[in-house]
């Protein structure tokens, strides 16, 4: 049993899995940076000023904070805006992972529209034609 586990710890799709795992999660932080950082500011400032982090309803009458921060500490609230922005970070996301599958199946394509090169015996068995043609 152990043995057998050994072989699929160390099968390649496993190793390829945890790879992708670890990348995914490094890549997550730059997705979240790019959406928090830069495009939610952007389209604050191209719609007025707007916030998405603030944005939020209260669900008690004790919640009289401006801030979401300050609102959840109060009581019950609905944080729409955090919605909104993983919402955005997720058509982020996709559109990514999109370019980069597309990115990668046109570059298999062109792989595979490469000819391989005849092998040694291919070779040898073309001269030895040719030369009997010749004759």
């Amino acid at each position: 049993m152990l043995e057998d586990f050994k072989k699929f710890a160390l099968r390649g799709n496993v190793v390829d899995l945890a790879i992708g795992v670890i990348i995914g999660a490094a890549f997550t932080g730059i997705i979240n940076s790019l959406v928090g950082d830069i495009i939610t500011p952007l389209l604050g400032a191209a719609t007025g000023g707007l916030d998405f982090s603030n944005y939020f309803i209260p669900l008690s009458a004790k919640v009289t904070a401006t801030t979401l921060a300050e609102a959840k500490k109060q009581g019950a609230v609905l944080a729409y805006g955090n919605f909104i922005t993983l919402v955005i970070n997720f058509i982020i996301v996709a559109f990514v992972l999109f370019l980069a599958v597309r990115g990668m199946t046109r570059l298999m394509a062109k792989e595979a529209e490469k000819p391989a090169p005849p092998s040694k015996q291919e070779q040898l068995l073309t001269e030895i034609r040719d030369l009997l043609k010749s004759r």
